[in-house]
């Protein structure tokens, strides 16, 4: 599933090349042909991302509201010139029209088909401007919403440290786990608690801590959930800014760190079940847990 620094990658695209522009919608595959013709021509005026949850706003007061669950993904071609994961290659920079696919992971590549290319499989909404399209495929959640109705969602929304202040996003954060029974497991992935973490972040974020997830957030010391915030934080920026979740660097060269030829991109714990712990050499553990994957380190995260 993409994670919050996704979608805020995925709003920066529409930042860049469809807010300020005429903007065609329409449905390929039908199943939004009602919701398309109530945005289709109208000028996007704002992209806004928080969490996994993204808002396009049109100069017609309404808004496509996007969230793309564990399927969805955004395909852009044409004259793009931002927005390429690091590492990637995308041929000749200097290509007048290019592709790029984004969700939970990012590739970028030269398209010379003309422009605009036609639409491939199960495309929910195209969005199409003079220079650039957007296709969105699978999506959880696709709607056309009015101002009132955006606001209610972001009402249910946990703090996101990409839209809310540091401090005032801090303290919901600490102030909501302090009353709750729940695991801090379960609280990392749930909206209403924080926005943006999915399994990946969260899995990463608990080992970084050393944290048990089991442990209920009322019992979490304060001063560890005020760093899990700051640490979510600085792992989100580096998010957006690379298009990659990076947790860990070689700069972390613990004893175990490098020892396996599976290190499963550099993750602490995620993905790694049955794997050697980097730090301690335990062997990680994965558990269902609320319908997800959690993984842990039973030696160190005690």
């Amino acid at each position: 599933m993409p994670e919050g620094h996704s979608v805020h990658r995925i709003a920066r695209q529409f930042a860049l090349h469809f807010v300020g522009h005429r903007v065609a919608a329409s449905s390929p595959q039908g199943r939004f042909s009602a919701g398309a013709s109530r945005i289709d021509g109208q000028v996007m005026v704002k992209s806004r991302a928080v969490g996994k949850q993204m808002f396009l706003e049109y100069d017609n007061a309404l808004w496509l509201h996007v969230h793309l669950g564990l399927y969805g993904a955004w395909d852009f071609a044409g004259d793009l010139t931002a927005g390429a994961p690091s590492g990637s290659r995308s041929g000749s920079m200097g290509a007048p029209r290019r592709r790029l696919r984004m969700a939970e992971q990012e590739s970028l590549s030269d398209s010379p088909e003309p422009f605009p290319p036609a639409p491939v499989g199960a495309v929910r909404v195209r969005l199409l401007t003079a220079t650039t399209v957007g296709d969105l495929r699978g999506p959880t959640a696709c709607d056309v919403l009015t101002a009132e109705e955006v606001q209610a969602i972001l009402d249910r929304l946990g703090p996101d440290p990409l839209v809310d202040s540091a401090k005032k996003g801090e303290e919901r954060f600490v102030a909501v786990v302090a009353k709750k029974p729940t695991p801090i497991g379960l609280l990392l992935m749930d909206q209403s608690v924080v926005s943006g973490i999915g399994n990946v972040y969260r899995a990463e974020l608990l080992f970084r801590a050393r944290l048990d997830p089991h442990t209920p957030g009322r019992d979490v010391p304060e001063a560890a959930v005020r760093a899990l915030w700051k640490d979510w934080s600085a792992l989100l920026k580096v998010g957006v800014k690379t298009g990659r979740m990076i947790t860990m660097d070689a700069s972390d060269r613990t004893p175990h760190a490098f020892g396996t030829p599976r290190r499963r991109g550099n993750y602490w714990v995620y993905h790694r079940t049955g794997e050697p712990c980097r730090v301690c050499g335990s062997a990680i553990v994965m558990e269902e847990v609320g319908g997800r994957k959690l993984y842990y380190c039973p030696q160190d995260q005690v």
